[in-house]
């Protein structure tokens, strides 16, 4: 069993209150629940309404399989999400 986690860094220029933050997460979380079929949850910076770090889990039998799914989402969140920005993202797989 392989576990591979993606942490991604988002800055969210247009926020104005965490309450506006939360309503551009919330379905970006739903959105890569749906198309990746990964955990995803935000880990940090929840206090800051400009800024956010989204984590994102997948379990496989095949370290591969995990990994290629991790590597097109940063990709995905900047294409599909021109309202957020990935700052960085960072791939472990266990």
């Amino acid at each position: 069993m392989h576990v591979a986690t993606l942490i991604v860094e988002l800055h969210l220029p247009d926020c104005s209150s965490l309450k506006q933050k939360r309503s551009r997460l919330k379905p970006l979380l739903a959105q890569l629940h749906r198309e990746f079929n990964v955990s995803a949850a935000e880990v940090g910076d929840n206090d800051l309404h400009r800024s956010a770090i989204v984590a994102l889990a997948v379990v496989s039998n095949d370290a591969r399989h995990a990994q290629r799914v991790l590597d097109g989402i940063p990709e995905w969140i900047e294409r599909k999400r021109p309202d957020l920005q990935v700052v960085d993202h960072q791939i472990s797989l266990r």
